[in-house]
């Protein structure tokens, strides 16, 4: 999974990665905030979190917070919910039942978003500046409004003093094991502390009807998971003597079920801890000898492919990078096969807007990501390559369902992930990104696609 907008969507920085290898020292234990949410840390290692343990001070922090502070409030005025402040104020048009949040310090949140726009929204949740019981549900209002949050011509300036992505985050062939390694590299155990048995780290695909996916139970995910892989291959055409080729190998369950079918798969990923994992689980289910996993960049890629499937990894290639993913599958795929990828999308006039922007998600959770729309998949593989879009389907109702659930395991597994290493702000971190992300989907800001492309002619 790679969520990466303006707006701050979707895992950890360096810093943040060393405390689950290390037990912390001088970091209060994570206990029951709101509703399940870990409690706001009282002190901050300024070493772990050099962004969060302390709000932007001085003259210029002061007048941009009170700025910021001023815009913020003119825009929640007029937005479904309710934000309480100390003094007992309370903007919004939500009723009781409305999403709540309630400012803790606000004159910090307003100094945090003054000097970082909406990375400082993340971080201020991270600080404990502000607090919601249902943090999906408040930020599923901002994803809803994000067009009309800041004033327009306000927003033609947000270039002029929003941060700008440092050359060693771009996903230049140097940097992208490093980018790569910062998410998925945290451990193992982390993430199966709120992933199905399947370790799969993407959207599932539910047979339930939308109506149901708000109640769909933890039970049913394993199978979702398993349901999305195989429409994906059945998509690729991967059978016996199938040779595949799977871009972003997660911890190998699809890969699995490809030399279950009798493929022979060569699977490459940039993280180390997924491979190992991945190897072990292959091994031992006696597919070691069908599947390959290659710690290698997608663009080293030699040999040929009679299929090739990627599961939301094109977000973490990076918008200058898109032309050479899709030549190279089109390079490597043989005559007559087919790809199939799974892309966690924007809408294309978004996606235009924020390409250069530096975000939460990128300072935190993935440097280097960006999404794209279906829109950009169409124009560039029409442009650069021999491949053409010939299906897709939207699932994103199906991924905000998977959110609910990896949100709920992960709360419920605060005291197993606190054992690993990972203090109070790591999971108020983390929380934030699974919100934030279930929000995007909600809201129908963000989706996700499968799709499926080959090189058959156009019909006439």
């Amino acid at each position: 999974m790679t969520m990466t907008d303006e707006n701050g969507t979707a895992a950890a920085q360096v810093p943040a990665a060393k405390s689950a290898r290390q037990p912390p020292t001088g970091h209060n234990t994570v206990g029951s905030g709101a509703a399940g949410v870990p409690a706001s840390p009282a002190t901050i290692d300024p070493d772990v979190w050099p962004g969060v343990a302390h709000a932007p001070s001085g003259t210029k922090a002061v007048v941009a917070g009170k700025a910021a502070g001023l815009l913020f409030k003119a825009a929640v005025r007029r937005l479904p919910l309710r934000v309480a402040y100390p003094d007992g104020s309370v903007l919004g048009t939500g009723g009781p039942e409305a999403p709540a949040m309630t400012m803790v310090r606000p004159e910090a949140f307003e100094r945090r978003i003054g000097d970082n726009g909406l990375i400082g929204l993340g971080e201020s949740f991270m600080a404990g500046d502000w607090e919601a019981s249902d943090l999906a549900g408040v930020l599923e209002v901002f994803a809803a409004s994000v067009d009309t949050l800041i004033p327009k011509p306000l927003q033609t300036l947000r270039t002029l003093y929003l941060p700008r992505t440092p050359r060693h985050e771009r996903n230049e062939e140097q940097n992208t094991r490093s980018n790569i390694s910062r998410h998925y590299d945290l451990s193992n155990e982390l993430f199966a502390n709120f992933l199905d048995a399947t370790m799969s780290y993407s959207s599932a695909l539910f047979p339930q009807s939308q109506g149901a996916l708000a109640s769909v139970p933890w039970d049913a995910l394993a199978e979702a998971q398993q349901a999305k892989i195989d429409r994906l291959l059945d998509k690729a055409g991967v059978g016996s003597g199938t040779r595949l080729l799977e871009i972003g190998t997660g911890w190998g369950e699809l890969a699995l079920r490809a030399a279950a079918r009798g493929a022979t798969v060569y699977s490459v990923t940039l993280s180390s801890e997924q491979r190992a994992l991945a190897q072990e689980r292959i091994a031992a289910a006696g597919y070691a000898d069908r599947v390959t996993v290659a710690l290698q960049d997608y663009r080293a890629v030699e040999g040929e492919f009679d299929a090739v499937v990627s599961v939301e990894m094109i977000e973490a290639v990076g918008y200058e990078y898109w032309p050479i993913y899709f030549q190279t599958i089109d390079r490597v795929l043989a005559p007559g096969g087919k790809v199939a990828i799974q892309a966690i999308t924007m809408p294309h006039g978004r996606m235009l807007a924020t390409r250069n922007a530096y975000t939460w998600v990128h300072k935190y959770i993935f440097p280097g990501g960006f999404l794209p729309s279906v829109r950009a998949i169409e124009g560039v593989t029409q442009q650069h390559t021999t491949l053409r879009v010939r299906e897709r389907m939207g699932m994103g109702d199906h991924y905000a369902a998977t959110l609910r659930l990896w949100e709920e395991r992960f709360m419920a597994r605060s005291q197993e992930v606190g054992e690993l290493g990972f203090d109070a702000v790591f999971q108020r971190m983390w929380l934030f990104y699974l919100c934030y992300s279930r929000a995007g989907f909600q809201s129908g800001y963000l989706d996700v696609q499968q799709i499926v492309l080959d090189r058959r002619e156009a019909q006439l």
